[in-house]
């Protein structure tokens, strides 16, 4: 008998959204809603997918656990782990690239002191690297959320990381 997640692993909220995007596509095609349930379940959990959730969203979408792992895995965008409040995407890709995006991350990587796929001892930032974003006219790009940051600069970068910081207990920002 198949195990079957708490139905309450998944919000109503995240629900009422997985049924609005079900309604885009046939009945016969619920698969095409993978890539949007899991993006709305990552969001609801801060931002990372456990097996519990993953199994959850299987589920409720009526298809084999493996198919929605196997989304999950492949993509990028996907985190099973947590990861912290701020997820930076850096583009590695050659526009990018040869507009010092390797001197970006490395700024970046000497200024919150982790590398790429790691996560702030506070929680507050977390380092990715990603192929492409799309962003070649404004290299070298990052994105933050759903929000890009084009032609950065190491001082774009400190003013970034200054505004997405949260006071520490001692009162201070990141640095």
């Amino acid at each position: 008998m198949k195990n079957i997640a708490a139905p309450d692993l998944l919000t109503k909220e995240t629900r009422q959204e997985i049924d609005a995007w079900l309604k885009k596509f046939p009945e016969n095609q619920r698969r095409s809603a993978v890539i949007p349930a899991l993006k709305l379940a990552q969001e609801q959990n801060k931002g990372w997918l456990d097996e519990d959730l993953m199994n959850a969203v299987a589920d409720y979408l009526h298809l084999p656990r493996i198919a929605v792992y196997e989304v999950a895995s492949f993509y990028t965008l996907f985190h099973l782990k947590p990861v912290g409040k701020n997820r930076l995407y850096v583009c590695t890709n050659i526009s990018c690239l040869l507009r010092n995006s390797d001197e970006i991350s490395d700024h970046i990587k000497n200024k919150l002191k982790i590398g790429f796929g790691e996560t702030t001892a506070d929680g507050q930032f977390s380092l990715f690297e990603v192929e492409c974003l799309g962003a070649c006219g404004g290299a070298p790009a990052m994105q933050v959320g759903t929000t890009y940051h084009e032609n950065l600069t190491p001082e774009k970068i400190d003013n970034l990381l200054a505004s997405l910081a949260e006071p520490t207990a001692g009162g201070t920002h990141v640095k």
